[in-house]
């Protein structure tokens, strides 16, 4: 809620500083109170500093009660290097509100798959600044308004009919399936899964998708949301490949949420159920998110 305050992290690539101010003000105008770690602009190549200082970033915030949500300042890289530095047991017993998207996709599947901890799929402080209106509104009703959130695409994309319900799990393609093999691994069986991507042409993409498949990464999956894929190709060859190697596969997909690398960036709580209804267009959360932000449905 406004008021609150929240702490910044930069889990993975450095990052620009007139982006992060003016990401900050739209911070501090919407209400919030800001904590800055004094080490926050360390770097050590691509990477906001070395590992253990991002890691020790992210396991002070979570012991500190008076923050009660977490931004991620940039995405890049530099997320999975620091998983097994995390203080998990820390993590699970401060919940918090913790926001990101990209390379952050690996914090938010491992908070969900390590402390059962809803995260929400959301704009990063860099990217804030040059926000469209409809990507910060989307931010403060999924924190504050104690609503339970309905997203529709502007222009959705039935590739399968159906309707389902299950936890909506999921982010960033290429991070989720650098995952894939290491103890961090998300488990995807009963959930809707959500992907979005951003520069990867099309045959990177097939052969993300067909790893994680011949993986079994998709087996028992409830459904499918595709967010934007920016610089990924034309999307009516994307959406053929999603259906072609999603075809035994008796789920509803849905394409074209606003949610990822594009103009709008919709924040989706992640790990709670939701009802996916590939006829109607529409993903309807069951629950107002920050109820529920301490564990998972």
């Amino acid at each position: 809620m406004p008021g609150d305050t929240i702490g910044i992290i930069a889990p993975a690539g450095h990052f620009d500083r007139k982006k992060f101010d003016q990401g900050i003000a739209v911070l501090k105008a919407m209400g919030f109170r800001i904590i800055i770690p004094d080490d926050l602009f360390k770097k050590k190549g691509y990477l906001a500093g070395p590992d253990i200082h991002r890691a020790s970033l992210v396991n002070r915030c979570f012991s500190d009660s008076e923050i009660k949500a977490v931004i991620c300042a940039r995405g890049g890289f530099g997320s999975m290097k620091i998983l097994p530095l995390l203080d998990y047991e820390l993590i699970k017993k401060n919940p918090k509100i913790f926001v990101g998207f990209s390379d952050i996709s690996a914090l938010l599947s491992a908070f969900y798959t390590k402390c059962g901890m809803v995260t929400f799929h959301g704009p990063l402080v860099t990217t804030l600044g040059n926000a469209s209106q409809k990507t910060k509104e989307a931010m403060i009703s999924a924190f504050s308004s104690g609503a339970r959130l309905e997203i529709k695409p502007e222009v959705g994309i039935t590739i399968k009919h159906g309707l389902v319900s299950a936890p909506v799990l999921g982010g960033n393609l290429t991070t989720l399936c650098h995952l894939v093999g290491t103890s961090f691994e998300p488990e995807f069986k009963g959930h809707i899964l959500f992907l979005e991507d951003k520069g990867e042409a099309g045959y990177r993409i097939d052969r993300m998708l067909t790893q994680m498949k011949l993986a079994g990464c998709f087996d028992g999956i409830a459904g499918l949301a595709l967010g934007s894929f920016e610089g990924c190709g034309e999307t009516d060859e994307l959406f053929g490949l999603v259906d072609s190697i999603f075809k035994e596969y008796d789920i509803p997909i849905l394409a074209g949420f606003e949610a990822g690398h594009g103009k709008n960036n919709i924040t989706i709580p992640m790990g709670i159920n939701a009802v996916l209804d590939a006829d109607r267009q529409l993903l309807s959360f069951n629950k107002p998110a920050t109820i529920l932000s301490g564990g998972r449905d």
